[in-house]
């Protein structure tokens, strides 16, 4: 993964919602806590990906197929937790964090 463009996350430079794992911002203070905030979505994959997968992981190596969906996934999720903090009037996410499950064989991504 050496494209940071198109295996990196989060919001770009000059979004107008900060977003951090952290549980401060070193110059920044809480003035209120809106609450939790959520982007949440859930894919299925692709079967071309998924037996492409099957025989590549006999073989070692990146199933970039299954990393690609997770990169898409993750950056909708992100996007969705944006839409959520602007829509209640927020500016700043702390501690967010970035989870990957399997419901019934389909992987659900949540942030």
């Amino acid at each position: 993964m050496s494209n940071l463009d198109e295996y990196g996350g989060g919001p770009g430079p000059g979004t107008d919602v900060l977003v951090v794992t952290t549980n401060d911002v070193p110059g920044y203070r809480v003035d209120r806590v809106i609450g939790e905030v959520f982007g949440l979505t859930v894919r299925s994959r692709h079967l071309g990906t998924q037996i492409g997968a099957s025989f590549k992981s006999m073989l070692g190596g990146e199933l970039r197929g299954l990393t690609k969906t997770l990169v898409e996934s993750r950056n909708q999720a992100m996007e969705r937790l944006v839409e959520q903090v602007r829509a209640r009037g927020g500016n700043a996410v702390l501690a967010m964090r970035f989870d990957v499950t399997e419901a019934a064989g389909t992987p659900l991504h949540l942030i």
